[in-house]
């Protein structure tokens, strides 16, 4: 016969908001590691990513067309085609040539007898990327604790940047059941650290020898929390390092635990999988976080428009906006800068039979891919 006394017992619920408390003063980030840019996508960074000089280096033409002097062009129209004195044809991409300031479109120039003629007045600036308008010399892309994002990687690259420093926790996930629930549980906890920048150990160990052994930075315990006859996690934890908080006032997974073995961490998931998941979301995901001493990231959400976005009819457009005092502005519009690519928190799109939106509209934010 089982002795009911030496079951796990929980003498109180601790309150989410002390457990998380805790964790910012004791759980400390992982070492630093250097990277290749192209193996980094999805790491947290571990200093700021910062581009060493402006980009470009000069004027380059934004479109295909002609680069001219815009003050030429003043009273052009079909009708009265003004002369051009100077009309180079110039691809997306080109240095400017000297003298032009703008890069007329195609059908705004018309050559005739050999001379071009101005059939619109061009702006100046209109197609011409300036100087340094890309990215500033010394200017920080991405801020370290941030994780790197696709979009992220292809700037970066664009932008002459090889290797970052990251942070990437290695955890043990050990299941202390062969139940079908406490595999899918260990499952979907392996994956989701996985795709919050983390790396999930999921070869076979037993629990004491996962918890005196420090090759991973910390350890998540699918099962054994409760007070069953066959739950021992806790008390085999409490035997080898030590229980922090037993019992969340979190609902379900009251029973989910959290500890250290030395100084890593050890979070003890019940082995319920609706359980399991409400420990991870609400203190795994911060605790991995810590390790890669990063904020968490939220998904897609609405939010308020700080501002007016006016956008022509027929287009679909893009807008990257971010986060400005619990509302959203937009970036940029039309042409969008790496830099302004850099520091969205997410894109909004107008359809095409829409002029825009009115401030204070609140609207479906998506992350940047």
């Amino acid at each position: 016969m089982v002795d009911a006394s030496d079951a796990q017992r929980i003498s109180r619920l601790t309150p989410l908001s002390d457990v998380l408390t805790s964790f910012d003063l004791s759980i400390g980030p992982v070492a630093p590691r250097q990277e290749t840019l192209a193996k980094a996508v999805g790491l947290t960074l571990a200093a700021d990513a910062v581009i060493a000089e402006g980009r470009p280096k000069i004027a380059l033409a934004l479109r295909d067309g002609y680069a001219v002097r815009s003050d030429t062009t003043l009273d052009a129209s079909s009708y009265a085609p003004a002369p051009l004195d100077a009309a180079v044809r110039v691809d997306t991409g080109d240095a400017m040539p000297e003298g032009p300031d703008a890069v007329a479109m195609l059908d705004a120039v018309q050559i005739r007898d050999g001379k071009a003629e101005a059939l619109a007045p061009t702006a100046p600036g209109d197609g011409v990327l300036l100087p340094d308008t890309d990215t500033t010399a010394h200017l920080k892309m991405r801020l370290a604790g941030a994780r790197l994002r696709h979009i992220d990687i292809a700037l970066l690259g664009m932008l002459g940047i090889e290797r970052v420093m990251v942070r990437q926790p290695r955890v043990r996930i050990v299941c202390t059941g062969s139940s079908d629930i406490i595999r899918g549980a260990a499952s979907l906890i392996g994956m989701a650290i996985e795709s919050e920048s983390g790396i999930a150990v999921t070869d076979h160990v037993e629990l004491e020898a996962a918890l005196t052994d420090d090759g991973e930075d910390a350890v998540v315990v699918i099962g054994g929390t409760g007070s069953g006859t066959n739950d021992k996690s806790v008390k085999t934890l409490a035997r080898v390092g030590h229980v922090q908080f037993h019992g969340i006032g979190i609902t379900p997974g009251e029973t989910t635990a959290l500890g250290f073995a030395g100084s890593r961490p050890v979070l003890l998931l019940p082995g319920r999988i609706d359980a399991a998941l409400a420990g991870w979301l609400t203190v795994g995901r911060r605790m991995l976080a810590r390790l890669a001493f990063r904020l968490i990231e939220d998904q897609p959400f609405t939010a308020e428009l700080a501002r007016k976005i006016a956008s022509p009819l027929g287009l679909a457009e893009v807008i990257p906006v971010r986060r400005r005092l619990g509302r959203v502005e937009p970036c940029a519009q039309g042409y969008l800068s790496m830099q302004a690519l850099a520091r969205a928190e997410g894109w909004l799109l107008v359809p095409a039979d829409s002029e825009g939106y009115a401030a204070g509209t609140r609207v479906v934010v998506r992350p940047w891919p």
